[in-house]
């Protein structure tokens, strides 16, 4: 399928040339990112106007947001899936309640959040697979290793890090070919040293929260200036804002589009 010109312009991420803004999922659960949304029918709406409207080619999500809720919208609204559609999961936290969370990664239990992931997605292979935290209990050389083990088998494609220091993509990159990294980055926590580091090592960096939970959405304008800000940093960049609200999401490409479309990959 022949693609528009997306808002913010490509990047090349997991091997797939996708659009540099992508949808970050966290927000089509419940209140304390639990359980189903309030309107199920809107986030199957968003997701696929995403896809077959706005032209995103990036759709990030979690086997913990719900848990397991939001990768099972994803199969129900956008299967089969676009061949240039890429969905990146992580494996590696678990939901002891309501806003509550908690790091895992034991290679059993990560295994078993692969094969799960895939099932709910209903998918051969995930494409990229993040490991949604370092669990401090757990040497990272078997977290990492566990996923480079699904990867050999076929039944993991790329694999990211997400909420990591220098020192532990660094660590990990000595395991595994890391793919992308996951952190906060937005105008009020500006200071990852994770974005100058990935720039030179070509990574793929993805900032999650990139509107602050929405707090930098609220004033007119507030939204484009700060995702153009994000893009502004590096061609290595590639937002993944959430939004609960299909209006929202319009109004989100519509910031970007009289800027950034004339962007060239």
């Amino acid at each position: 399928m022949n693609r528009r010109q997306p808002a913010a312009g490509w990047i090349l991420l997991a091997g797939k040339r996708v659009s540099r803004l992508g949808l970050g999922t966290m927000r089509l659960t419940g209140a304390g990112t639990w359980g189903p949304p309030r309107d199920p029918d809107a986030a199957i709406r968003i997701l696929r106007e995403a896809v077959h409207i706005h032209g995103i080619t990036h759709i990030d999500t979690a086997d913990a947001y719900g848990p397991h809720t939001v990768e099972e919208l994803i199969r129900r609204a956008l299967r089969p899936y676009p061949a240039d559609l890429l969905i990146a999961t992580k494996v590696g936290l678990v939901r002891p309640g309501p806003d509550r969370w908690a790091p895992l990664g034991r290679p059993t239990y990560l295994r078993s959040a692969v094969e799960a992931s895939l099932r709910r997605l209903a998918m051969g292979r995930l494409e990229l697979c993040y490991l949604h935290r370092v669990d401090p209990g757990v040497p990272l050389e078997e977290q990492v290793g566990e996923l480079r083990t699904l990867q050999t088998e076929g039944k993991i494609g790329h694999i990211g890090l997400s909420k990591v220091t220098v020192d532990q993509i660094r660590a990990a990159s000595a395991e595994i070919q890391v793919a992308a990294v996951q952190n906060v980055l937005n105008q009020t926590e500006p200071d990852d040293p994770a974005v100058d580091y990935c720039r030179v090592q070509q990574i793929p960096y993805i900032p999650y929260r990139p509107l602050n939970a929405g707090t930098l959405a609220t004033s007119e304008g507030g939204a484009g200036e700060a995702l153009r800000w994000l893009l502004s940093l590096g061609s290595h960049i590639a937002p993944i804002p959430g939004t609960s609200s299909p209006d929202h999401l319009k109004g989100l490409i519509g910031t970007l589009r009289p800027v950034m479309s004339a962007e060239q990959p």
